[in-house]
């Protein structure tokens, strides 16, 4: 590394992120009033819409509903649905509506297989004479159960475990 350390630089981009996504320039033409968030472009083209066409059913309040449509759209400037703006909390609620409700893997929808019946084939034969196994039996009975090596000093060779048997078998431990 050179003697002379080179500065470290900071860069701080909180101010893209405090501010959302808004809509406040048009070519050379400034929105008056603006910049305005997508919810109240929604609010604000939604409510003059619904304003034009029902104009016979609010006439007589006079300014009140375009008072509210315009509070309407300011309340809504820094909406959000847990956490997140409302297009994006729709948008999810929408995938979940319309995906499969048992889920996908590997990108295609998980589905229950088909229930298939066990086929297998098993053989019966005869035991073998009641005086062989019996016999058989008597041999391995007759066998020592454990046997263990000592070594030229009379110690037990083998494992820990083999030794303690052997010490178990003379009357006490080693």
């Amino acid at each position: 590394m050179s003697e002379k350390a080179r500065p470290r630089i900071a860069r701080v981009y909180t101010k893209a992120r405090r501010h959302p996504w808004v809509l406040g320039k048009l070519g050379d033409w400034t929105v008056w009033f603006g910049p305005y968030t997508p919810a109240q472009l929604v609010v604000l083209g939604g409510g003059a819409f619904t304003l034009i066409k029902t104009y016979a059913w609010w006439s007589w309040a006079g300014p009140v509903p375009v008072a509210l449509w315009l509070a309407s759209v300011w309340a809504v400037r820094g909406a959000q649905i847990a956490g997140q703006n409302p297009f994006t909390a729709l948008a999810g609620i929408l995938v979940l509506l319309v995906r499969h409700p048992a889920g996908q893997v590997g990108g295609r929808v998980a589905r229950d297989r088909r229930p298939s019946h066990l086929r297998c084939r098993f053989v019966i034969t005869s035991l073998p004479a009641p005086q062989a196994v019996l016999a058989a039996a008597g041999a391995r009975a007759a066998a020592p159960a454990v046997r263990v090596a000592a070594n030229s000093d009379g110690a037990a060779a083998g494992s820990g475990l083999s030794r303690l048997l052997v010490g178990a078998g003379q009357g006490g431990a080693q």
